[in-house]
């Protein structure tokens, strides 16, 4: 048995190294690769997918499980043979039902609609990518159907981010934090609004990059297995655990953008770089679901960054980097300023508080597409009407409407956004032990210093990779199952006090 489990790992190190190949195609085309080159890497992309596939689906990997789960079931269930073959067999059962001649072409065609995407949208136009989004649209159902049985279409692409979740479960945990955060809201943006002007002077963007840059690595972001680049919309990559890297975007008038991207990708990079070493090349060495991986790019940006104890140590270093535009700011001034809440039309710009409404809006817009109630040429006005119910706001364009968000146009339609407000549910949960096992965190944040909470989050989350899913690591760690209530106490504790509510 010894011998067939070390057959399968080199053969899913190969699929695994095909796929980092992939992964580096594409954030070659985010950040540094001419425009021109789109349609050969559409094809470039397509071909590695393909392969990697077809090999991950060979009858040969499915002999080789069939004869090693009689083993695995009698090993604990958290070694690491156990969780390799019982987390390659979910991933195997799920990719067979796939054709590899639709995550071809799937593959060929997001990659051009990245492209047309980045292009049309500061042009402000809808129609360039609209042919591209129904074809996606297609695909996303073809996917979908590729699993009958379902209760909801959305449920297999929601499965594929967030295992165990159905649109149904997802909408029922929107609707309780739902019902906690439109009173907050309004209690909130009833109260004067703050000032943050000082955010909005111009700010170098060199300086910008080297200030985050220097919390990234203070947080412990290993430089050794990692760099920083920009692109249009930041995002985290991964092609080995050697090699984690992150990308941010800059705004000479906006302090906040560079910062607390780089500080949110880092979360993320700090949860690949923990991954035991010896999970390298397996299904096994990444993120448990898009809602955990959220957990911790959340945490990390806003109960860490965001907080007062961190600003209280590097409010005078930043000034330091910016001494003309910040010498009249207090930091009471700069504290309130980056956690201001207001009603806005950007989800990457919003604040905590209303933060969940985006996602909830494009969870619902995209459900409507799937079930077909809501065709793609109506999606932009659709947009503007949940916009004006939901947070009383017009966006001037589309710019700021339905183009804002890449992943319709790099992926599928379903299955990415309610992973966001998962992760924000989480990010308190799993900061909340962390406070009770070391009641001295806040302390140390307070001194700049991140190793205890860094080590507590890696020896509880970071190290087991994939091992476990999202509702068995909670359970682990917290002891019941997912709950919105520290979340929840979080904001009201937070923002209560910031605006004396």
């Amino acid at each position: 048995m010894e011998k067939k489990y070390q057959k399968l790992k080199a053969r899913l190190q190969e699929i695994s190294d095909l796929n980092s190949v992939n992964a580096l195609l594409g954030w070659d085309q985010s950040t540094y690769m001419p425009p021109g080159g789109a349609p050969a890497r559409g094809r470039q992309q397509a071909i590695i997918g393909r392969i990697a596939h077809e090999k991950f689906t060979s009858k040969k990997i499915g002999k080789l499980l069939d004869k090693l789960e009689p083993w695995a079931e009698a090993l604990p269930y958290d070694s690491e043979e156990a969780s390799l073959i019982r987390v390659t067999r979910r991933n195997y059962d799920q990719s067979v039902k796939v054709p590899a001649e639709l995550i071809g072409a799937l593959t060929e065609h997001a990659t051009v609609a990245y492209q047309t995407w980045a292009k049309a949208r500061p042009e402000n136009d809808f129609e360039a990518v609209r042919p591209y989004l129904e074809k996606t649209l297609d695909f996303s159902r073809q996917i979908a159907n590729c699993f009958p049985g379902y209760d909801h279409i959305a449920d297999p692409l929601i499965d594929f981010s967030d295992q165990g979740m159905k649109a149904e479960s997802v909408r029922a945990v929107f609707a309780d934090l739902r019902e906690q955060l439109v009173p907050l809201v309004q209690a909130i943006t009833e109260k004067e609004p703050a000032d943050d002007s000082c955010l909005h002077r111009s700010y170098p963007e060199d300086e910008q990059l080297a200030f985050g840059w220097q919390i990234a690595q203070a947080y412990g972001y290993d430089t050794s297995r990692g760099r920083q680049d920009k692109t249009h919309h930041p995002f985290m990559t991964k092609f080995s655990l050697g090699d984690v890297r992150i990308t941010t975007r800059t705004k000479e008038n906006d302090l906040s953008e560079a910062l607390f991207s780089t500080l949110h990708e880092t979360g993320h990079a700090l949860y690949e770089q923990g991954i035991d070493m010896s999970l390298e090349a397996t299904p096994l060495a990444g993120g448990t679901s898009s809602g955990v991986h959220e957990s911790q790019s959340r945490l990390w940006e806003n109960l860490v960054g965001r907080s007062l104890g961190f600003w209280e140590h590097y409010y005078p270093q930043l000034q330091a980097a910016f001494p003309e535009q910040l010498k009249d700011v207090s930091l009471d001034t700069f504290y309130t300023a980056i956690n201001k809440v207001q009603r806005s039309l950007i989800r990457t710009d919003a604040d905590e508080v209303t933060y969940n409404l985006h996602v909830m809006i494009r969870f619902d817009l995209e459900l409507a597409l799937l079930e077909g109630s809501l065709e793609v040429k109506d999606l932009p006005e659709a947009w503007h009407g949940r916009y004006q119910s939901d947070l009383g706001l017009q966006a001037p364009s589309d710019v700021d409407g339905v183009l804002q968000d890449v992943h319709w146009y790099s992926g599928l339609i379903g299955g990415a956004f309610q992973g966001y407000t998962l992760g924000n549910i989480m990010s308190a949960l799993f900061y909340d032990q962390a406070l009770q096992a070391h009641p001295d965190i806040p302390a140390q944040i307070q001194q700049g210093e991140f190793g205890t909470l860094h080590a507590w989050l890696k020896d509880n989350i970071y190290t087991h990779g994939s091992k476990f899913t999202a509702n068995e690591l909670i359970e682990r760690v917290t002891g019941g199952p997912l709950t919105i209530d520290p979340y929840i106490v979080y904001l009201k504790n937070k923002f209560g006090g910031l605006y004396a509510l």
